[in-house]
């Protein structure tokens, strides 16, 4: 049995004009379905407006491509042991482009054996900089080479404002839907 999540979602009834409103943005943006660190974010309205604009412009406008904006939230998910964030970007990351044998690799705590130049470049910018807290010249001048430096912008801020999900969501004690493939068992 899944504990319930800390915060729960505010009913209509107790929320105040500016939750609603995010609501109802958030609601036409999810499809009707808003969950995950919303219910938490809820608390802090125009908070939560600001990230959800960063979100929705890193998933849909920036100069990262999807692809690898997908792994490199896979990539945060792994290290804060964050499963609701796996189960919700997993499915994303196979459908542009993540070939399974990575996700599997990242999953099971091991660098993926069959990445792209470009996934590589990623990976190995991410793992430094989450694990080291700095970025060494030689990865630096690798990713850039790879991907530019407006890309490189990009990736370091997706990798941050995932982090800040994953923190979210572990304060919150979002739990994933039972029964599907989590990577922290």
């Amino acid at each position: 049995m899944t504990k319930p999540e800390r915060l729960p979602w505010i009913p209509d009834g107790e929320m105040t004009a500016a939750q609603r409103a995010l609501a109802a943005t958030l609601g036409a943006v999810a499809g009707g379905a808003v969950n995950g660190p919303q219910s938490f974010l809820i608390r802090s309205p125009v908070m939560a407006g600001h990230l959800h604009a960063l979100i929705h412009y890193l998933l849909g406008e920036s100069n990262l491509p999807r692809r690898l904006a997908e792994l490199a939230i896979l990539i945060q998910a792994k290290l804060w042991d964050q499963d609701y964030e796996w189960w919700a970007h997993h499915h994303l990351a196979l459908r542009h482009g993540i070939a399974e044998s990575v996700a599997e690799d990242l999953k099971a705590g091991r660098r993926p054996a069959e990445m792209k130049p470009d996934e590589a470049a990623v990976y190995d910018f991410c793992m430094e900089l989450c694990k080291t807290h700095r970025v060494s010249d030689t990865t630096f001048e690798l990713t850039r080479s790879l991907l530019g430096e407006a890309v490189l912008a990009d990736l370091t801020v997706i990798s941050g404002v995932y982090v800040t999900i994953s923190m979210i969501l572990n304060v919150a004690e979002a739990t994933a839907p039972e029964n599907d493939p989590l990577p922290n068992p």
